[in-house]
């Protein structure tokens, strides 16, 4: 248990940015199973446009400090292997 006022505001601040990255990694998590479902169906069109949305997402997501670097760019890059496969 804290017992400094320090430690008890760090305790209130970190359940406060839990929430707002977890919001954030759901946020990518969402555009990247469009980017998915677009592949699944086979669409081509709808993948591209997707994959479009997903790639600033996952720079936020590394701008912000929910996602490394490396975890980032090999998402978007197999991300982008499957779609162009898909022809």
């Amino acid at each position: 248990m804290a017992n400094t006022p320090q430690a008890k505001k760090r305790i209130r601040r970190n359940a406060r940015r839990a929430t707002v990255n977890r919001n954030r990694v759901s946020r990518i998590r969402t555009f990247v199973k469009q980017v998915e479902a677009a592949l699944e169906a086979g669409d081509k069109a709808t993948a591209v446009t997707a994959l479009a949305q997903v790639q600033p997402e996952l720079a936020r997501g590394v701008a912000k400090g929910v996602f490394h670097k490396n975890t980032a760019s090999r998402k978007f890059s197999r991300l982008t292997r499957r779609v162009a496969a898909l022809s």
